[in-house]
């Protein structure tokens, strides 16, 4: 059996709708998945939503709903964003599940068998808004000199009996973990911000609430529901069948990869093995923390500052694959990146519909033109031919793999563009569409030439635009067992030239993109 590679989203809190940052984090799991399952893996991609807390009850209560009700519809928005944007999860976990409550009572009570989990009374500083409590020392001053938590939210004061788990004992378990495993924290910024905040000091974690019942009840302790996170960060297992621990758990745990955004990275980098240390369960092989995706202006997308963007109005104005490789190819996959109408219009003009687009149009109806749609052959390759498939074999088999397997998903995509660069300079330089009253059959290699770069490079961006390359490869024949990093070469092109396979008349992949009135204006 092929290797297997577990990749999960954060689990998204739907108290609202969807906003582009939610879409931002899917889209970069599903390229991961989509070039590891390329590679040859055995992908399991878990994304989903985390129903439980305070937020969820104060904001149903607000509009007057019935928490199940409201989590049900909020929920279905993200599915929907998921099918949508062409996400290839394969499993969509809700914490509202009867399995997940399972899986959490599992957790706990081993945790509680190690004798990490005692109870006693909690009073301190709690952020609704983050599910999270924080120290005195960690709080910032509001303009009104009202005390936030260092993410800006508010904060209250509470009071309640409460379990705690004991976080002071894994501390220096957890900078042995950091220092055996430079890469468990990434990228190297957000290692450093976690190591320092461990090397602080932990104190024990308020693990349980009594204000309120919306959550996984406390074995034993009925008045009492699991903290948020305890579950959420369960689910990440919940979604390969623990607690069965035979089955998808033996075979996809411990996770490759924990995507999340930078503001939750304690949760996962901290206080996620510390339960999982305790509960004597593997520990994922990596958190990787990327940056914020700032709204138009430069500031930080909230429901409360009413600046989200909806991606579902963004894909349905600019297409799906053009969402989806603008937001990959100009924001750097770890730091924080911002967007406009006209940046998306821009990229995906430039390089979609200009540049590899036309490629491929140009490229195809010279063959349906000058060849009758028939593969045409390759006669004796000159050392043009031979620079362009070494320059497009170094970006699809070296480089662009490497940059996907490191979450370098932005230098993907630029390896992918100097390649598509240099297949235009080609095509220029050659011009085929001389060389058929000149030279046919260098017209004819000239031409096979390009098919097999063109194909190789569809097959490469794939993770990033899968409809637009999944219609390309359809239109050019390409086999799907031939749709993988493991299949790429020249041999795709003889068995085609010698069928009776013919390309129809190409049509425009990537038709060019409008600014709507409204961004004019």
């Amino acid at each position: 059996m092929s290797e297997p590679f577990y990749i999960t989203t954060a689990i998204h809190y739907p108290n609202g709708r969807p906003h582009i940052g939610h879409a931002y984090e899917m889209i970069a799991g599903d390229a991961v998945a989509r070039f590891q399952r390329q590679a040859g893996r055995d992908v399991r991609f878990t994304t989903g939503t985390d129903e439980h807390g305070l937020k969820m009850v104060q904001t149903a209560r607000g509009l007057g709903r019935d928490t199940q009700e409201f989590a049900d519809e909020m929920s279905s928005y993200f599915s929907e964003m998921a099918l949508i944007l062409n996400i290839s999860c394969d499993h969509f976990i809700r914490t509202t599940e009867p399995a997940h409550k399972a899986a959490s009572v599992a957790i706990w009570e081993k945790m509680q068998a190690r004798g990490d989990l005692y109870l006693d009374r909690y009073e301190g500083w709690y952020s609704v808004r983050d599910e999270a409590f924080y120290e005195e020392k960690e709080l910032v001053a509001g303009p009104n000199g009202d005390k936030l938590s260092p993410q800006g939210t508010p904060v209250e004061w509470t009071r309640e009996e409460s379990w705690f788990f004991r976080l002071s004992n894994y501390q220096q378990p957890l900078l042995e973990l950091y220092a055996a495993n430079p890469e468990f924290i990434q990228p190297d910024g957000r290692r450093n911000e976690i190591v320092r905040f461990v090397e602080g000091g932990l104190r024990d974690l308020s693990v349980s609430r009594t204000s309120f019942d919306w959550g996984v009840p406390v074995p034993g302790s009925p008045d009492h529901v699991m903290y948020v996170w305890v579950d959420a960060l369960t689910a990440y297992m919940t979604a390969i069948g623990y607690p069965d621990m035979g089955g998808d758990y033996a075979r996809y745990w411990p996770a490759n990869v924990h995507l999340i955004g930078k503001d939750i990275v304690r949760f996962h980098a901290v206080y996620w093995p510390a339960f999982l240390m305790s509960a004597g369960l593997a520990l994922p092989r990596q958190i990787f923390g990327h940056g914020f995706l700032l709204a138009r202006g430069g500031e930080k997308m909230s429901k409360s500052a009413g600046n989200v963007v909806d991606p579902m109005q963004l894909a349905d104005q600019y297409g799906v694959d053009a969402l989806r490789y603008f937001l990959l190819r100009d924001i750097s996959f770890g730091q924080d990146g911002s967007f406009s109408d006209e940046a998306i219009v821009m990229r995906a003009n430039a390089d979609l519909s200009n540049s590899f687009g036309n490629l491929a149009q140009r490229t195809l109806s010279q063959i349906f033109k000058n060849c009758d749609g028939y593969l045409p052959a390759i006669h004796r390759h000159d050392p043009a031919d031979t620079a362009l498939f070494d320059t497009v074999g170094r970006a699809v088999r070296e480089t662009m793999p490497q940059a996907y397997a490191s979450l370098a998903l932005s230098q993907a995509t630029e390896q992918w563009m100097q390649a598509v660069y240099a297949c235009n300079a080609y095509i220029d330089e050659q011009a085929p569409w001389s060389l058929r009253k000149t030279d046919h059959d260098r017209m004819e290699t000239v031409l096979g030439t390009l098919y097999i770069c063109i194909a190789q490079l569809a097959v490469a961006i794939a993770p990033v635009i899968p409809s637009s390359a999944t219609t390309l490869l359809d239109h050019m024949g390409i086999a799907e067992d031939l749709r993988s990093f493991a299949a790429i070469g020249t041999h795709w092109y003889s068995p085609l030239a010698e069928s009776d396979f013919r390309i129809a008349q190409p049509v425009a992949l990537f038709p060019r993109l409008e600014l709507p009135q409204e961004a004019v204006a």
